[in-house]
């Protein structure tokens, strides 16, 4: 290979390393602005390219978010300020601060570039401020978006400020806290606009309850509006119910309306939503026969509704309301908030409707009655009602027996039954029991003798009503 050839190969190069690297890629100067391309991250740093031959660095913790989290990632774009320039590294940060000069203070309140100040001590009407090698001023009204309550929580912070006001050679300065964070507060509003789609799920801050529903704070400058019908599978009487105001809950995005006129857009928000609907696993967890706690949410006049779960109700006919009493108003045996225990008859879960009855967890009063009644057995009871045909009279909830009247006048004293009013005790006797048609026939239950009762009982105490019986209890008993 000649020397020329060796020649043309290092300036092709050459020519490679210009075009790659041009010259028009110049070192950007302190006070400089720029936008810069993160490269990579590291432990406490975060490492920009400037658009020069050297790569500039910026302090990982300047970057990070309230929460110590840096919300960027390598190839993400930030605007940053050239600080300083020594030992071959360019430092940047978010603001300009301690370079100096009043060429960087007319650069930066012409431009509209931050600056950094700390507070050096309050003053009358609000702070001094040193930016820049400068003494500044900032209005008490200027430092925060919020009630300033104690001025002297801020001294010895340090903050970036806008410069409003520069005069008289950079002796006055007046500077503004306020005006950057409210600008701050707007581009993070609109790129979180900007993030937003419908079906997504976010969390978000409870900032107002009203009676039709809540605002959340989804991003600082940027509210939804969940509605009373969204908050929850259950039915709400009001927002209070469920929500208190700095509640931290999950939302999903419904709707989002723009202000085409510049205004706030309107977003619909959801908080049911975000979650399962209760009804799509109703025939996994529940099933016909099964007794379980409701709490009772309506009163119809044919029924009452009972929540099994959040969202997921029921109804109870009236005619399953009780088997001990004839139910004619719902209202006068429950009211809603009440805990009840219902059984499930059938599940529908294509037609959201669950048919429950109450008397069925209470239990049928009929089940099992010959095994606590027999015919001849002396009974207290209470008269439940008058008729011409005879008393019903009840034995126990659930379970009542017609005295007939051809039956009073056996009694030893006819005339002190037909006294008789409704709630007054009276003892009498089982006549049949007929468990098929539920009727109980009741005889008299008292005697001339009450020792007779006592005389013809057998052991367990049950008095003996045939004549048979009666006779082979003499016969023993004079043997």
């Amino acid at each position: 290979m000649s020397g020329t050839e060796n020649n043309e190969k290092q300036l092709s190069m050459e020519e490679l390393l210009e075009a790659y690297e041009p010259e028009s890629r110049e070192t950007p100067r302190v006070g400089s602005k720029l936008s810069g391309r993160i490269i990579s991250i590291g432990k406490e740093s975060v490492f920009v390219d400037t658009g020069s031959k050297i790569d500039g660095v910026v302090d990982l913790a300047e970057l990070a978010d309230q929460n110590g989290d840096l919300p960027y990632r390598v190839g993400d774009t930030l605007e940053l300020y050239v600080v300083s320039m020594r030992h071959g590294e360019i430092r940047l940060s978010r603001a300009l601060a301690g370079i100096g000069g009043a060429e960087q203070l007319k650069d930066a309140y012409h431009q509209g570039l931050p600056v950094e100040g700390r507070i050096a001590d309050t003053c009358k009407g609000g702070f001094n401020i040193e930016v820049v090698k400068h003494r500044a001023f900032c209005p008490m009204s200027q430092i925060d978006t919020i009630y300033v309550e104690h001025p002297e929580e801020y001294v010895g912070k340090t903050f970036r400020f806008l410069i409003t006001e520069l005069s008289e050679g950079g002796k006055n300065i007046v500077v503004s806290r306020r005006t950057l964070l409210e600008q701050e507060k707007q581009e993070a509003r609109q790129a979180f606009l900007g993030s937003l789609a419908i079906g997504s799920i976010s969390t978000g801050r409870v900032s107002r309850i009203m009676p039709y529903g809540a605002f959340v704070e989804l991003s600082p400058g940027v509210e939804g509006m969940v509605h009373i019908s969204e908050m929850s599978w259950s039915r709400l009487g009001t927002p209070e119910e469920l929500l208190h105001t700095g509640d931290e809950i999950t939302v999903k995005i419904i709707g989002i309306e723009k202000n085409t006129s510049g205004g706030n857009s309107k977003i619909s928000l959801s908080m049911k939503q975000a979650g399962e609907n209760p009804w799509n696993t109703v025939e996994e967890k529940y099933s016909p026969g099964q007794k379980l706690a409701g709490k009772v949410t309506r009163c119809m006049d044919y029924g009452v509704f009972v929540e099994i779960e959040p969202g997921v109700e029921g109804l109870v006919h009236i005619s399953e309301m009780s088997y001990t009493k004839r139910v004619s108003r719902t209202r006068d045996e429950v009211a809603p908030g009440d805990i009840v225990d219902i059984m499930i008859k059938e599940i529908d879960p294509v037609s959201k409707r669950i048919s429950l009855s109450m008397k069925d967890a209470e239990g049928d009063p009929w089940i099992g009655i010959e095994g606590r009644y027999r015919a001849g057995q002396r009974v207290q009871g209470v008269i439940e009602k008058k008729e011409k045909f005879g008393l019903f009279i009840n034995l126990e909830p659930g379970v009542t027996g017609l005295l007939p009247r051809s039956r009073i006048a056996r009694f030893h004293d006819p005339s002190s039954i037909d006294k008789k009013q409704p709630g007054e005790p009276i003892t009498v006797a089982i006549e049949a029991i007929d468990t098929t048609g539920r009727k109980l026939t009741l005889a008299p239950g008292d005697s001339s003798d009450e020792d007779d009762w006592q005389r013809f009982s057998d052991r367990s105490g049950q008095p003996v009503s045939s004549l048979g019986e009666k006779l082979q209890q003499a016969l023993k008993k004079k043997k």
